[in-house]
């Protein structure tokens, strides 16, 4: 089993608006809404693959019922712990004459001390049952930044592995607990290493940096793919050929990715493999209008257009 964890859980709308202009008043042309939070979108798409997975986290008020309800109509198994406050919801509103997107993310609700103990015992409960368990996203106020440090250190103890896709402070502290897998985008990773990156070499050297940090491995998401460092030192640039598919909304293409890397990675599959489909489920994961959303059989087409290459090693 799969469990994926998301403190600050989210409705999440998208919305296409052509000519978007701030200032302006618009109709959209195309939306959806549906439950969200990294890890949400994370077991949709995990759902989606047919991979076992179990939703956890935190989910408050009509809005947090709502995400409850709608993600067991889409069949994704869920147990969140239910907060006083009410969760948020986020707004993503996409251009499709330029392909610019706006995303606007509310702050989330409080939660308390005792809400926050009453997760930590279900998610321990829950992984005496999982083998892998991802966290994902941003947390709500007044939660301890420390608490997926602590929670990679619990879950260790329990031998189930830990893949872990946030940032700032909570992403600084969960590395040097030593997840097996972080997941940054690019702007997380220049945050989490200090510095700017300008070209290919300081990518490389970055993942490997994030190692040495504490993170077994390291996997840095790009718009086109994703430079890895796995555990043996090997570093991987994996991405889909130029002109091999158009992004239409690239909301939620890093959870698509990393869905199915972990899926792959769950079913055994080599590192090489499990991260042509990670890069395969991003790209095709663009081409739907919302977050979470793909199709398999689409994603199995892509998986020809992905280049898997082993750069020089960083000296």
């Amino acid at each position: 089993m799969i469990v994926t964890v998301t403190l600050n859980t989210a409705i999440d709308k998208t919305l296409s608006v052509p000519n978007f202009r701030l200032g302006r008043r618009h109709r959209t042309v195309e939306q959806t809404t549906m439950p969200g939070g990294k890890g949400v979108n994370v077991a949709r798409v995990l759902k989606t693959l047919g991979a076992p997975v179990i939703a956890t986290g935190l989910a408050g008020g009509p809005t947090g019922t709502r995400i409850v309800e709608q993600l067991t109509q889409l069949s994704v198994l869920s147990d969140f712990v239910r907060i006083s406050e009410e969760s948020r919801t986020n707004t993503a509103v996409i251009d499709p004459t330029t392909g610019e997107q706006t995303e606007i993310n509310e702050r989330g609700p409080k939660v308390s001390p005792h809400e926050v103990e009453l997760f930590v015992d279900k998610l321990l409960y829950l992984a005496k049952g999982a083998s892998l368990c991802v966290f994902a996203g941003s947390l709500p106020r007044d939660v301890d930044t420390d608490i997926y440090a602590y929670l990679i250190r619990e879950l260790r103890r329990l031998n189930v592995t830990t893949v872990v896709d946030t940032d700032g402070d909570p992403l600084r502290r969960a590395v040097r607990a030593e997840p097996d897998v972080i997941s940054p985008n690019v702007l997380e990773a220049e945050e989490l290493v200090g510095h700017e990156f300008n070209d290919d070499e300081d990518r490389m050297y970055a993942v490997r940096e994030i190692c040495e940090l504490g993170a077994r491995e390291a996997v840095m998401t790009m718009n086109d793919g994703v430079f890895a460092r796995m555990q043996d030192g090997t570093i991987y640039r994996v991405r889909v050929r130029g002109g091999a598919i158009e992004p239409r909304a690239t909301v939620g293409s890093g959870d698509a990715f990393l869905a199915g890397f972990v899926s792959s990675r769950y079913q055994g599959k080599s590192v090489e493999e499990a991260l042509a489909f990670g890069v395969a489920c991003g790209a095709e994961s663009t081409q739907h209008l919302g977050a979470g959303l793909i199709d398999p059989e689409r994603v199995e087409r892509l998986l020809g257009e992905v280049e898997v290459e082993r750069p020089s090693p960083v000296t």
